[in-house]
């Protein structure tokens, strides 16, 4: 299977201005809360935020968790907790983990916490900042801990970012940042993890090529749900690349055209789609190291 081995250069110009947004409003707010994706948890963070936020308490919420695999999200919470930052795996459309975000937010700012108590303060709201790569899930976290009645803020090129406060019910307000991305991919394997979970638009890369990682992919971190969903044998698909995979998928699920060939555009949407709607099984595609 021929890849693109050139780095991913995708950074227009409204991710630099949020970039630039963020450090601004940084003093605005007492912590970060960074979302990034339970399936992909390395390859989601930006690898600039320690920078960007400096020593800014944080929480980070692995969201999408119900999707992960639930010994690696088990994983990845211990590894990013540390002495200024807290870990905790959510699911916006269940509501799991909001009690976790909340505690970890108190843990967190409990001196500042007990400060305003001491001051007769008491009930005042902390403020946070939300910031993630696009499509990582922060607008549906935000809307679970606003009650569903956030704001409208778009994120788009042109469009100004008004700061808007977004009040929720754990005792927090809410900044909400737009989607940013870092300048250059320069890592394949972070970059095709993005483009398999939709981080990074299918428009940009080759879709084709990107399922056909995906199935390399699940063959080897999740073969038993792989194969289950497909009906694959180990006698037919054991040692088989990506590429062949595709091709064997596509061939089982009748996705032919004239001449006997896949429709590999149908093909790859399918498989796509599929992984990202966890139709395939609970799947984490990387691990700690």
């Amino acid at each position: 299977m021929q890849q693109n081995k050139n780095p991913i250069n995708w950074f227009p110009g409204h991710m630099a201005k949020a970039r630039r947004v963020i450090k601004e409003s940084l003093p605005d707010v007492d912590l970060v809360i960074e979302v990034i994706d339970a399936r992909i948890p390395y390859s989601s963070r930006n690898p600039e935020t320690d920078l960007i936020i400096g020593t800014k308490p944080a929480v980070i919420a692995l969201t999408k968790a119900s999707l992960a695999s639930p010994a690696a999200t088990s994983a990845w919470l211990k590894y990013y907790t540390g002495e200024n930052r807290r870990a905790v795996a959510t699911d916006s459309l269940s509501g799991q983990g909001m009690q976790e975000l909340r505690a970890a937010v108190a843990d967190l700012m409990s001196e500042k916490l007990e400060r305003y108590r001491a001051k007769g303060m008491e009930g005042r709201k902390l403020r946070a900042m939300v910031i993630g790569v696009p499509n990582v899930g922060k607008s549906s976290l935000i809307n679970r801990l606003a009650g569903g009645k956030r704001a409208k803020v778009e994120n788009r090129p042109g469009v100004t970012l008004a700061k808007q406060w977004i009040p929720t019910e754990i005792g927090l307000d809410l900044l909400d940042m737009p989607g940013i991305l870092w300048p250059k991919l320069g890592d394949e394997r972070v970059a095709q993890n993005l483009a398999i979970t939709g981080a990074i638009r299918d428009r940009i890369l080759d879709t084709e090529e990107i399922a056909m990682v995906l199935c390399q992919r699940l063959a080897e971190c999740a073969k038993s749900d792989f194969y289950g969903r497909y009906k694959l044998t180990p006698e037919e698909a054991d040692g088989l690349d990506g590429y062949d995979l595709f091709n064997l998928i596509g061939k089982k699920r009748g996705m032919l055209i004239s001449g006997g060939e896949i429709n590999s555009s149908r093909c790859a949407d399918m498989l796509l789609e599929e992984f990202r709607n966890g139709k395939i099984g609970r799947i984490t595609l990387e691990l700690p190291h």
